[in-house]
């Protein structure tokens, strides 16, 4: 089984060890250590995943695969307990507004890094203060939009100065990216800090330690003794994350049991497959994750820099497209049904969300229209067929159907004869640098949410300072934006949600396609998967039964 592991990994990725000697290392560790964990060495779980990693350093990533390790090993001053998507204190003792623009977190006495160095308000200040220094263009640190300034009172007390007051998603916002804790005698105030640097300094105060580390390969975890936060200890002895290049093998490793858990992303039909195998459980749970296309509203056709520069032409293309995309269509053909049309930027099941872009665009129905296409281009004096550069991720980042999705999109824009489109794709490691560096027209991307509330659908992408760096800037938005993340009424909040989606619907910064659930495939002996509305998988509650 080990020998058959290897060369298949050895296919599908460069680099790796082999997870048999890596088992027995991490299980060794686990024994020997000094960790206190609730089985033997044999409890330790082989995770899967198609995610690559930007960094460890949570002030510059913003993007799944490296949540998805950081959210393990960074401590939090809010957390989201199993099964629920309300935030609570997780190393802080206490946290709460103490007057409307400020909110006061009181952390837990005696909290230490892995390192030895003494957990303090100061390390919490410095976090803050360099998210902010730093502001990297692949960083987290625009959702910290209404952060005035933070203060280290004392060692255990923190307030955090808010620019407007009754901000009803700051406390979730200490619960995401931005809110990973560092320590800052191990991390550069104004620079990102390599991933080397971070693991030799031993920087961690999560559930794990992570104790081996090979960029995009992978990942060793064992737990941390004294983690004193909300989440409680791991039940497991550790970790072992492998990042596979290429789905399939993900598939059937899971399938033969040489990992015990497959997490993101497996393709629909090896999903459909499972569902049928005996040995493994397909776990599905809800679904924040959205698919959509991004424009730059400088290169796209007709943008600000190019030579025939036009905004309402441009937004006519935007609109043309909106009409001609077939969701169900995608949906269906490209992925079985795990993905569900979206047909607004908030999805469904979220308190605020609507459907603008099915009454907007199509037929009325959410099908696809070529004459109303045709007329909104030729309303705006485009002329036919417009050449669209149009790039997605090939690495597995957002899938193994990627390619499958946009030659669908692809082909649904240019069967109409109004548009021309020039397919790309590239791997996600220089992707994500590009698509910040105006290289793309429009792209791929996709979210999954770093909290359960509508704003987290708004807030990142359609602010001027936004993550998606499109040059997008609507001031009517950006100003209802900010409004609703410090309305307390739930009614008057949610029209304005309602409201910001049908002014987005007309501008189209993005274009929505897909909304998925969130799927995991464990071995039948693996207990503790946990998939809810916090969106963040935990190591840390699975165990061999």
């Amino acid at each position: 089984m080990a020998s058959a592991f290897t060369s298949r990994r050895a296919a599908g990725r460069a680099g790796a060890v082999g997870i048999a000697a890596l088992t027995l290392v991490l299980a060794g560790c686990a024994a020997g250590g000094g960790q206190e964990s609730g089985g033997s060495g044999d409890n330790v779980i082989l995770i899967g995943t198609t995610d690559k990693v930007t960094t460890l350093d949570p002030a510059g990533s913003y993007d799944n695969g490296s949540l998805a390790i950081q959210t393990q090993v960074f401590p939090y001053l809010l957390n989201s307990p199993y099964g629920s998507p309300d935030v609570e204190p997780d190393i802080a003792e206490s946290a709460e507004f103490t007057s409307p623009t400020e909110y006061t977190v009181v952390l837990k006495e005696g909290l230490k890094w892995a390192n030895g160095n003494d957990l303090t308000a100061s390390d919490v200040k410095f976090t803050f203060d360099r998210q902010l220094a730093i502001a990297d263009e692949n960083g987290p640190s625009s959702l910290l939009y209404n952060l005035a300034s933070t203060e280290a009172v004392d060692d255990t007390t923190v307030v955090f100065t808010l620019k407007t007051p009754n901000d009803q998603v700051f406390p979730q916002i200490l619960s995401s990216f931005p809110g990973a804790i560092v320590d800052e005698d191990v991390f550069s105030p104004d620079s990102i800090t390599p991933d080397e640097e971070i693991v030799d300094a031993n920087a961690f105060a999560g559930q794990y330690v992570i104790t081996s580390y090979d960029f995009n390969s992978t990942v060793e975890f064992e737990p941390y003794e004294d983690y004193q936060g909300l989440l409680g200890p791991a039940e497991n002895d550790g970790v072992v994350l492998s990042v596979y290049a290429d789905s399939s093998n993900l598939k059937l490793d899971v399938q033969e049991g040489e990992i015990d858990v497959a997490h993101r992303s497996l393709a629909p039909t090896d999903i459909e497959d499972l569902r049928g195998q005996d040995g493994v459980k397909v776990h599905d749970g809800p679904g924040g994750e959205t698919r959509y296309i991004v424009f730059n509203f400088n290169t796209m056709p007709y943008g600000a820099t190019t030579p025939e520069a036009d905004p309402a032409k441009a937004q006519a293309v935007r609109q043309a497209a909106a009409a001609l995309v077939d969701r169900e269509a995608i949906a269906e053909q490209v992925y079985k049904g795990t993905y569900t049309p979206l047909y607004s930027f908030v999805p469904e099941g979220f308190t605020g969300a609507t459907e603008p872009l099915k009454e907007l665009y199509g037929d009325g129905e959410g099908g696809p229209d070529a004459d109303q296409a045709a007329q909104i281009l030729a309303d705006a004096g485009v002329e036919t067929p417009v050449q669209l550069s149009l790039q997605y991720n090939s690495d597995d980042h957002y899938g193994p159907s990627s390619a499958d999705e946009y030659a669908l999109v692809k082909s649904q824009l240019d069967e109409s004869g109004l548009f021309e489109v020039d397919l790309q794709s590239t791997e996600w490691v220089q992707y994500s640098k590009d698509r910040t560096a105006d290289v793309y027209p429009a792209y791929q991307l996709g979210w999954f949410p770093d909290y359960s509330d509508a704003d987290n659908y708004l807030t990142p992408f359609f602010l001027k300072e936004n993550f998606l760096a499109n040059h997008y800037d609507n001031p009517q938005v950006n100003d209802l934006i900010l409004q609703q993340a410090v309305t307390p009424d739930t009614a008057e909040r949610t029209a304005l949600i309602e409201q910001i989606q049908q002014l987005e619907a007309e501008d189209l910064s993005t274009l929505p396609l897909l909304q998925g659930a969130q799927i995991a495939v464990a071995g039948t002996d693996i207990d503790g998967v946990t998939l809810d509305a916090s969106f963040k998988f935990r190591y840390a509650s699975l165990t061999r039964g």
